[in-house]
């Protein structure tokens, strides 16, 4: 077999697979190999820490404030949106009625030393904010270096 057929052969094999698992890539994230199923649009979130709190932003375009819960348990922050819309319009001849319904969860296991009582929550322009303060042991915690041996 020469080495054109032989790359022929090889842009072939990839495609019959693609295709047989295409049904498949609507349920399944087959980015880096993981199986987990997408049941809907989870917003990304970016974390971050600074001398006082931590922060966590979750993209949600087109949602209200009232579309979220926010709910602590034990160490576990959880954050759920849910989002239903219905449209419809009506002529002499028909009828059409439109269904729309999104939601998401999101959980965080807490880092010890944050207070509770005083998280707080924000959304403006598409962006939910979370500021979790750190209780005052905690801001006294000097970060440590280890060394590697």
């Amino acid at each position: 077999m020469s080495n054109k057929e032989l790359a022929k052969r090889r842009e072939t094999l990839p495609s019959l697979f693609n295709d047989f698992f295409r049904p498949w890539e609507s349920l399944f994230d087959t980015n880096g190999g993981s199986l987990i199923p997408r049941l809907g649009n989870v917003p990304a979130a970016n974390i971050s820490e600074n001398k006082d709190s931590f922060e966590i932003s979750l993209a949600a375009p087109g949602m209200k404030k009232g579309d979220f819960n926010i709910d602590v348990d034990g160490n576990v922050l959880s954050i759920s949106a849910e989002q239903k819309e219905e449209k419809e319009e009506k002529d002499e001849k028909y009828t059409r009625k439109e269904f729309s319904y999104s939601s998401f969860v999101r959980s965080f296991t807490l880092p010890e030393g944050i207070n509770r009582e005083k998280i707080d929550a924000s959304y403006d322009n598409g962006l939910l904010k979370l500021v979790l303060p750190k209780t005052e042991e905690a801001k006294k915690m000097a970060p440590k270096h280890i060394s590697v041996k």
